[in-house]
């Protein structure tokens, strides 16, 4: 008899909830992708754009489903960073900030490669 263990995250949707975390990351990370090329576009200074490219990739990481505790933090951090700034607006990056923390707490859903790293895992034992 296996022993069902599960790490990261209480549960790994699938089903509705978990394409409805896919569709999350997936806006999430054209979102950020998005901005961070018309950041690019509109200035020559890469250090201006460093937030920008920091939520990117985190927005990628997010895309995959990978390490999404941590993608969530960091692309939260760096959408505070831009807001606190005030060069970019208040809005999107706020809505941006608040993607990332809560898919940094709900976790990626079924159909991500946490799911397939750390989802659920049968431990055998050996019944005597």
């Amino acid at each position: 008899m296996g022993i069902p263990l599960q790490r990261l995250f209480s549960t790994f949707a699938n089903g509705w909830p978990g394409v409805g975390l896919l569709i999350q990351r997936l806006i999430t990370a054209a979102a950020l992708v998005h901005y961070a090329t018309i950041r690019l576009r509109e200035t020559s200074h890469v250090a201006s754009s460093a937030p920008h490219l920091i939520a990117a990739g985190a927005g990628v990481l997010l895309l995959v489903g990978l390490w999404t505790p941590l993608a969530g933090a960091v692309l939260t951090a760096a959408e505070i960073w831009i807001v606190l700034s005030g060069d970019c607006g208040f809005w999107m990056p706020l809505v941006l900030a608040s993607m990332g923390a809560s898919l940094a707490m709900i976790g990626p859903g079924a159909w991500s490669f946490d799911a397939r790293l750390f989802g659920r895992k049968q431990i055998k034992t050996l019944s005597s």
